[in-house]
């Protein structure tokens, strides 16, 4: 029993750390000095937006660090903050959803994610990104938002369709 537990500890560990390699670390500052263990952190992650090119977000957000937290069984809190910005011609690759998740990250062993989800507003020809968390049992409304107008790169005009 105590060997299964370990085993699927380990491999719910590994998970993690594989598939948040989404997002590029861009810096962190400390927040609170840890004796054991790394310090608690605001982290900030670059991620572009895997079907509009030209686009990338910036998401700052808390990290424990402690014991638990560089084990990776801390339960980071639920607040985020997202800038995104045109970086380049912006150029649709496929057809949008609105409430589409572009980024999602763990926020604990289990049960808790950051997620990020964007829409388009096509009157205003711009596009909406939302971050928030949620849990299984009970996500929060701690939430942050950014909008980008898709406008021209220079002598190149956005191509919003497919």
């Amino acid at each position: 029993m105590q060997r299964t537990l370990l085993i699927s500890l380990l491999g719910g560990a590994l998970w993690i750390v594989t598939t948040g390699l989404h997002a590029q670390e861009i810096g962190s500052v400390d927040t609170a000095f840890q004796w054991v263990g790394p310090n608690h952190k605001i982290v900030i992650e670059a991620f572009d937006d895997p079907k509009v090119d030209g686009v990338t977000c910036y998401v700052s957000r808390s990290r424990t660090g402690g014991v638990k937290g560089g084990l990776g069984l801390a339960e980071d809190t639920s607040d985020a903050s997202i800038a995104c910005r045109q970086v380049g011609p912006i150029s649709v690759k496929e057809k949008l959803k609105d409430g589409e998740e572009v980024f999602t990250e763990r926020r604990s062993l289990l049960f808790k994610k950051m997620r990020v989800v964007r829409f388009l507003d096509p009157p205003r020809n711009t596009l909406v990104y939302l971050v928030y968390s949620d849990k299984l049992v009970e996500g929060s409304p701690k939430n942050s938002l950014s909008a980008v107008a898709m406008m021209p790169w220079g002598e190149k005009p956005p191509k919003t369709a497919p």
